[in-house]
């Protein structure tokens, strides 16, 4: 249609389908047509849905926004709005008046955050929500924390006043602490659970973690469609189109496996990152626009018109209770100050700045809208400011009484009850009665049942005719150890979850737990998740072709219920390089930072088998560097000095070469009285190979794990004739049990298998060492020198033989509480260590010291030599390389 005259403005059209600008009326004067449409679209918000392929959901966007009158406001609203922002403005403003010279990333030129969240949790309660995740950055942190989520403010004041921590724990900066709360919604009158998870300065990383803690809630639950649980994102610009995480984290959102049924995500945009601004960050217009890739509707609104962004906040918590579907709100703001409080932003942004500073604050804005509207007076807004400094000055005094901040306050996954009633150094066993390994390797090792036209893989029949054949001669290979652990644990009400690339049939065709119907599509068989009748459910999943996000998710799902064993598999153990945020971040320290558990497997495919260097090593040193004990340190010997060394350390490495110790391992994360996260190297060419098998009697009950592997072959019974000692891990020992074989040494050479490398074994070393007083000390890995284990391993074996020590005998100690003997000898080192409460000098039977001599050995690296790259490309090369680490291991 052109107009070609002004009275064509007024004359009148017929309204398609298409659009509700109309209401209830057929037809409207052209001028009307366009100012509605102006109202709705060009004026301070903006909408980006037409890339959505769903007519139904395009045209409810449509009504929405176009329907005459949907945005306005009452006046108890309004009046409610306001107090919201009073609050919001307000407490940036007491901050920065108490501590001007503090870092708080706080929230001024975005003060509608405040209200907006609220907006957002009130409008999804009144849906049915109950419990909300959040995770956000640093900006405006602490404010969310006091406003949204009603942490209590003497907790936050405290974190400005540079005080002793009063428990466990190193802490972090307060802006990136978390918090867990429950309280009441006065807006609808119902209770609501609040967590915000805590993020490190790595903007966006907390972004799958939230995504997987919503995910495990929602499972635990029962919420299958995400009715109750709801996560929230908040992301700055800069960061939200240019940290990749992000794009990988939207593409879980309509995984079945993985979905949370709908994110709000919320973008503060103030128009600068740091001091990087839009035309040097991205290129794309918008910095919403990776949100597109999943179909998700974008709303712009300018943060300066609180009406506005409140019906915006309305629209997205319907959009997600209707269609459980992500919804970005992009909240077009500013920063009033720099980068931080202490910063200047003129250096870089001049003429932004210029104009910021003559901007009036948004809620001197809407208060005087509020005013000429005659909806509240000038008196009632300064009651109102005034009411809520009145709460910040008696809780700003409160807090001046305080000695200690606590980093208990900032828990955002409590496990209520799962620490009581707990002796915290005391496991329960991980060995299982055989008839429980008998009845889940069978059924592990069969076809459906009643299903004699499910069409098995002639391969897969091979496999389980091969399971079966073990089952008969009570062995389990890798993968039935495997399962069994995951059986029995199944079986004992423990949920199991196994995610990552591949790991339904894994990588290397080894696990199967899925079993395809070769002629009908979708049709499945799992054979773990049909053990019992009564069993906990088992959840394998294939995840998207992500490190990174995938971790993050399952490590988000293993903190919201300890009794449950999450396991994440690399692909190859190699790529968990690509997910290193989230492993140095928040799973090496997140108990020291932030008082958080985790019981999160890793299973690490590892071992140079010729297959180059991006298929050869997950990096163990890496781990190893990162653990938190002394190399310099020796721990005092005790009855309980396993669990107390599991309990003291930040997690667990472990480079297993039998599938029963791995049966043991993986159980152990579930008996331990609390949690750890586990570092697995699992093996490659052992997944077949036909030493690497173990007896059901190393799983029955009165089993444990094995935290070394002794010698128990011809030189464990010529122990005065042992020329040479050699201490290994994982996949090695089998190469040089079967080289030290063909050249007929095997009673002058023995090899002790270290399969918990952190924490590090130290009596059972020790005692390894003392058992072949002459023989030389080797350590052999199939790693690059400056790799693998060795940098680790050699200078705890050092501190183990070479300190002066006294040792302290007795051929009996008391029986402890259960009746159980707790070992037959002590021995402890001074100065450095000193008897636990437990074992007091008093409580040790009469002794005999005997000064003893250091061991004055000193253990020789046997292996490949440094290296910048992790393995060669080479197979000749390979083939030289394990030909020379056998000789100079064995003496050849």
């Amino acid at each position: 249609m052109v107009v070609t005259d002004e009275s064509d403005m007024d004359r009148s059209f017929k309204l398609p389908m298409s659009t509700f600008v109309g209401g209830n009326e057929k037809t409207l004067p052209l001028k009307e047509i366009i100012k509605r449409l102006e109202d709705a679209y060009c004026r301070s918000i903006g909408v980006e849905f037409m890339f959505i392929n769903s007519l139904e959901q395009c045209n409810w966007i449509r009504q929405k926004f176009e329907s005459p009158g949907i945005m306005a406001m009452n006046q108890q609203d309004k009046r409610l709005l306001l107090a919201r922002l009073t609050r919001s403005h307000g407490f940036e403003a007491f901050l920065a008046r108490k501590f001007s010279s503090e870092k708080r990333f706080g929230l001024e030129g975005c003060e509608i955050l405040i209200p907006a969240m609220k907006q957002v949790i009130d409008r999804s309660t009144s849906l049915g929500v109950e419990s909300f995740v959040m995770g956000m950055p640093h900006r405006g942190r602490l404010n969310v924390l006091s406003n949204v989520c009603r942490k209590p403010l003497e907790h936050i004041f405290t974190q400005f006043a540079g005080l002793d921590t009063g428990d466990e724990g190193s802490g972090d900066v307060k802006y990136h602490l978390g918090t867990y709360q429950e309280r009441l919604n006065r807006v609808t009158n119902k209770n609501i659970r609040l967590a915000i998870v805590a993020n490190p300065s790595h903007l966006e990383a907390v972004d799958p973690v939230v995504q997987g803690k919503t995910r495990a809630e929602q499972f635990y639950h029962g919420d299958s469609e995400g009715n109750k649980v709801l996560s929230i994102l908040l992301h700055g610009d800069a960061a939200f189109s240019g940290q990749g995480i992000v794009y990988e984290t939207f593409h879980l959102s309509e995984l079945p496996e993985y979905t949370t049924h709908g994110t709000i995500h919320v973008v503060v945009n103030n128009q600068i990152g740091f001091t990087t601004d839009p035309r040097m960050s991205r290129s794309s217009p918008y910095c919403t626009d990776v949100a597109r890739v999943v179909n998700a509707p974008i709303f712009h609104v300018n943060a300066d018109d609180p009406e506005a962004v409140m019906h915006v906040c309305n629209v997205a918590a319907d959009w997600r209770h209707t269609f459980h579907k992500d919804v970005v709100i992009d909240l077009v703001c500013y920063r009033r100050n720099g980068h931080n409080e202490v910063d200047e932003p003129m250096f870089t942004q001049p003429l932004m700045y210029n104009r910021i500073r003559k901007l009036k604050p948004v809620i001197e804005l809407y208060a005087d809208k509020l005013i000429s509207e005659g909806v509240v007076s000038a008196e009632e807004t300064k009651e109102v400011r005034d009411r809520y400094e009145k709460i910040l000055e008696e809780a700003f005094t409160a807090a001046k009484s305080e000695t200690r901040v606590f980093n208990k306050h900032w828990i955002d996954s409590p496990w209520s009850g799962f620490f009581e009633g707990k002796d915290p150094l005391r496991a329960t066993p991980t060995g299982v009665h055989e008839d429980t390994l008998t009845h889940i390797c069978k059924r592990f090792a069969s076809a459906p049942p009643n299903a004699s036209d499910f069409v098995i893989h002639r391969g897969l029949q091979r496999i389980l005719s091969s399971r079966m054949e073990m089952v008969k001669a009570r062995t389990v290979d890798w993968a039935m150890g495997e399962a069994v652990a995951f059986g029995s644990l199944l079986k004992e009400g423990v949920h199991v979850r196994l995610s990552g690339q591949d790991v339904e049939r894994g990588t290397f065709s080894h696990r199967h737990h899925v079993l395809h119907h070769q002629k009908v599509d979708k049709s499945q068989y799992n054979a773990l998740a049909n053990l019992y009748p009564d069993q906990a459910p088992y959840t394998v999943c294939n995840s998207s072709l992500s490190e990174y996000a995938v971790l993050g998710f399952e490590l988000g799902f293993s903190m919201t219920n300890p009794n449950a064993l999450v396991l994440w598999e690399a692909q190859f153990g190699d790529f968990n390089n690509t997910a290193q945020c989230i492993i140095d971040q928040f799973i090496s320290s997140g108990q020291s930072k932030w008082i958080r558990q985790t019981g999160l497997v890793l299973l690490l495919p590892h071992g140079m088998e010729g297959m180059g260097p991006e298929h050869s090593s997950s990096r163990l040193e890496r781990f190893l560097q990162m653990t938190s004990d002394d190399p310099d340190v020796l721990p005092a010997f005790s009855s309980d000095f396993a669990i107390r060394q599991l309990s003291d350390i930040n997690w667990i490495v472990a480079n297993c070469s039998t599938p029963g110790n791995l049966f043991h391992v993986l159980r152990r994360q579930i008996a331990l009285p609390f949690r750890k996260p586990l570092i697995i190297m699992t093996p490659k060419s052992l997944l077949r190979h036909p030493e690497a098998k173990s007896s059901f009697d190393d799983m029955v009950e009165g089993t444990e794990f094995q935290r070394i592997i002794p010698e128990a072959g011809p030189a464990a019974k010529n122990e005065a004739g042992v020329k040479r000692l050699i201490f290994c891990s994982g996949k090695v020992y089998y190469d040089l049990a079967a080289a030290r074989k063909e050249a007929g040494i095997e009673d002058s050479i023995a090899i002790a298998r270290v399969e918990q490398i952190a924490p590090f074994p130290y009596d059972l070393i020790k005692q390894e060492c003392d058992k072949y007083p002459d023989a030389e000390l080797v350590w052999s890995q199939e790693e690059h020198k400056n790799m693998g284990a060795w940098s680790y391993i050699q200078p705890r074996i050092a501190t183990a033989l070479n300190h002066e020590r006294h040792i302290v005998k007795c051929d009996k100690v008391a029986n402890d509480s259960e009746g159980h003997e707790s070992q037959s000898w002590y021995e402890y080192w001074f100065p450095w260590a000193f008897p636990t409460s437990s074992q007091t000098e008093a409580s040790i039977p009469p002794k005999r010291e005997t000064p003893i001599a250091s061991d004055t050995r000193v253990l020789r690296y046997a292996g490949r030599p440094v290296s910048a790259s992790p393995a060669t490309g080479n197979k000749k090369t390979h083939t030289r390389e394990v030909k020379q680490l056998l000789e100079d291991a064995l003496a050849l």
